[in-house]
């Protein structure tokens, strides 16, 4: 009995299809959103933990907060042989920041310090597409794509030509560039037209109201009519695939 139980065939287990396409979401997710965290969420999340966190001066925090944007761009620079945009882009604003942070006595120019920053972003981004190479999309991919295999690969089909799909990626960055160098224009001229203890709040409002519509703005123009394209592109690969002709 012992020889026929050692003998006896071993069932192979069925492949865990489902397992396998939730790794492959999972996988494709994380590399597509990985640039924006590294690049943007990262030095940003750490200049404010750093300084509203464990009270470090706004020079400290900025400069230790430009060691990951920094590092990237020498990477990109050094290893890849090219421009890490958005770390760059990162790191540019925090160096206007340091050098923002020297000036000091004119309430006027303190209030206005902020939107240097966001000037320097908003007028990097315009360039950035200018040059064929939206900053923005760092940040649009992930949300297009949700991180979906299928729709990264669509994506990539649809960018690589000249069509409405690669107008509407540059219309992004526009779209945000545009506003953010507007909201920074806008709260300058405030600063020195309007009582200081006005816009010590009226600036953190404008600047959330300036997001609040930029995000649906262009949610409607460029976010929902590429993720309808993206799907279509899903949707009539699955198609060619499912009658069995190439490039599936």
């Amino acid at each position: 009995m012992s020889q026929l139980a050692t003998d006896a065939p071993v069932a192979v287990q069925p492949r865990n299809r489902s397992a396998d396409d939730a790794g492959d979401v999972r996988k494709a997710r994380v590399e597509s959103l990985k640039p924006l965290v590294l690049d943007a969420l990262v030095p940003t999340a750490s200049y404010y933990l750093l300084s509203k966190g464990f009270g470090m001066g706004t020079m400290a925090a900025l400069a230790w907060s430009s060691v990951v944007p920094a590092g990237r761009t020498a990477w990109g620079l050094v290893k890849e042989r090219r421009v890490n945009g958005l770390a760059a882009l990162i790191l540019t604003a925090n160096v206007v920041g340091l050098l923002m942070s020297l000036i000091a006595g004119d309430p006027r120019l303190m209030l206005a310090k902020d939107s240097a920053i966001t000037a320097t972003v908003g007028i990097a981004v315009l360039l950035s597409v200018m040059a064929g190479r939206p900053l923005m999309t760092a940040a649009l991919k992930p949300w297009v794509t949700k991180g979906k295999a299928e729709r990264v690969e669509a994506w990539e089909r649809l960018s690589a030509g000249r069509g409405r799909f690669v107008r509407m990626e540059r219309m992004f960055s526009v779209v945000w560039g545009a506003a953010l160098f507007g909201e920074a224009l806008l709260r300058v001229v405030g600063a020195y037209t309007l009582p200081v203890d006005t816009m010590v709040w009226l600036g953190g409002a404008i600047a959330a109201v300036t997001i609040t519509l930029t995000m649906t703005l262009s949610g409607r123009l460029v976010v929902m009519p590429m993720e309808k394209m993206v799907e279509e592109t899903v949707g009539k690969t699955a198609g060619a695939c499912a009658e069995g002709r190439d490039g599936c």
